[in-house]
C-alpha cells in the first residue's frame, strides 16, 4: 500500500527550479539552432523529447525507495566500468574521440551514468565506514581506487571534462565527510606529479593546446582558440540586457562554434544581457541550495551522502561550463546541465533530479 505522505512531502520546489531551467534552455535552443539546415526534428524538439524522457525517469525514480540503489551500487560500478572498456575496444569513433557505444536504436555515452553511479557507489561506501575524526590517508586508499578507474577509463576516450566532473563529484563527497589536515596536504603534493604524468602522458595534443589558448587564446585565434574568442565576444557584446530573442549576431551568423551544446549559455549572454544571466545564475544557485537542504535534513547517512553527490554534479557542471565559456577555464566539453543540447546529459542530470525527490519525499521514514 502507497503512503499518503509520499505524495503531501513531493518536493515541488525542486520540481518548478528544474522545469524553469529546462524551459529556458529550450528557448535558447531554438535560437541558438534558429539558422541551421536539418533535416528531421529541430534541436529544440529533439531537446523537449529528452526532457518528457527525462521526467518519466524522475517519476520512475521517485517511485521506488532510493535505499534499493545501496544494495545494487557495487553491480552498478562493476558493469559500467566494464561498460567502459567496452567504449574503448568497440565504441564508435566520432572527432578522435571514442566515446560512444552503439546499441543499434541509439547510441549512450557510458561516462554520463558513471556519475550517478561513482555517487551511488561512494554514498554506500562512505556511509558504512564513516570517519570520526575524518579519513587518514590509509583511509582514503579505496576511495581513491573507486575514483581512480573510471576517470582513468573516461581519459583514455579521450574525455577529459567527463573526467574531471566524476573527480570532482567524489572529492566533494569525501570533503562533505571530513579528510585530515595531513592527508590532504598529502592529496594536494600529490596532484604535482599527477599533473606532470597526465601532461605528458595522459592528454592528447589538442588537449595540451586547449590549455595553452586557455592562458593566451590568441596564439591560435583562428584555430583552437577560436572557440574561447567567440564565445567571449558573444557574452560581452549582450551588455545590460542583450540583443533581444533571436536576434545574436554572434550566434545566428554561426560565429560561434558548438552553440547549442557547450556554449549555449554564450547564446543566452548576447541575446538576454547581464540581467537575464543574472536570473538564470539565480536559480542555478536556487537548485544548488535547495540540494544541500535536502542533503541537511535526510535523516540516514546514505541519503544525505547521495544528496550531496547530486547536488555537487549539477555544481560543478554548472561552474566548469559558465567559466569555460566566459575564459576563466579551458574548453573541455561539459555541457550546462537542464540547460545545453544533449539527450544522455539531460537524462543523467533528470535522474540525479529524480533521486533528489526521492531522498527529500522519504526524509520522514528514516
Amino acid at each position: 500500500m502507497i503512503d499518503r505522505r509520499l505524495f503531501t512531502n513531493f518536493d515541488w520546489t525542486l520540481l518548478v527550479l528544474v522545469f524553469l531551467i529546462s524551459a529556458i534552455g529550450v528557448i535558447n535552443i531554438y535560437s541558438a539552432s534558429a539558422s541551421y539546415n536539418i533535416a528531421g526534428a529541430p534541436y529544440y524538439i529533439k531537446q523537449f523529447y529528452w526532457i518528457v524522457a527525462g521526467l518519466i525517469l524522475v517519476l520512475l525514480a521517485c517511485s521506488l525507495d532510493y535505499h534499493l540503489l545501496e544494495d545494487v551500487a557495487y553491480w552498478f560500478y562493476g558493469i559500467l566500468c566494464v561498460v567502459l572498456v567496452v567504449v574503448l575496444l568497440m565504441g564508435k569513433t566520432s572527432m578522435g574521440a571514442t566515446r560512444w557505444l552503439n546499441l543499434g536504436f541509439f547510441s549512450i555515452q557510458p561516462s554520463e551514468p558513471m556519475k550517478v553511479v561513482m555517487i551511488m557507489t561512494l554514498a554506500r561506501f562512505l556511509s558504512k565506514y564513516p570517519a570520526v575524526d575524518g579519513f587518514t590517508l590509509r583511509d582514503l586508499i579505496y576511495p581513491l581506487l573507486f575514483i581512480g578507474g573510471p576517470a582513468i577509463l573516461i581519459m583514455k576516450q579521450p574525455d577529459l571534462g567527463t573526467a574531471i566532473v566524476v573527480i570532482l563529484i567524489a572529492c566533494s563527497m569525501i570533503a562533505y565527510v571530513g579528510v585530515r589536515l595531513s592527508a590532504l596536504v598529502t592529496c594536494l603534493l600529490a596532484t604535482i606529479p599527477a599533473i606532470y604524468l597526465g601532461w605528458h602522458y595522459f592528454l592528447r595534443d589538442y588537449q595540451k593546446n586547449r590549455v595553452l589558448n586557455f592562458i593566451n587564446p590568441e596564439r591560435d585565434p583562428l584555430g583552437t582558440g577560436y572557440h574561447i574568442i567567440q564565445s567571449k565576444i558573444a557574452v560581452g557584446s549582450g551588455g545590460l540586457l542583450g540583443k533581444g530573442f533571436t536576434l545574436g549576431t554572434q550566434t545566428q551568423l554561426r560565429f560561434l562554434p558548438e552553440q547549442h551544446t557547450d556554449f549555449a549559455f554564450s547564446v543566452f549572454a548576447e541575446e538576454w544581457g547581464f540581467l537575464g544571466c543574472l536570473i538564470l545564475l539565480l536559480l542555478y544557485l536556487f537548485l544548488i541550495f535547495w540540494g544541500l537542504h535536502i542533503a541537511g535534513r535526510c535523516n540516514d547517512r546514505f541519503g544525505s551522502l547521495m544528496a550531496v553527490g547530486v547536488t555537487a554534479m549539477l555544481f560543478w557542471h554548472t561552474i566548469i561550463n559558465i567559466g569555460m565559456v566566459i575564459g576563466v577555464f579551458p574548453v573541455v566539453g561539459v555541457p550546462l546541465p537542464l540547460f545545453s543540447y544533449g539527450g544522455t546529459s539531460m537524462v543523467t542530470s533528470m535522474i540525479g533530479v529524480g533521486i533528489l525527490l526521492n531522498i527529500s519525499m522519504r526524509r520522514f521514514m528514516f
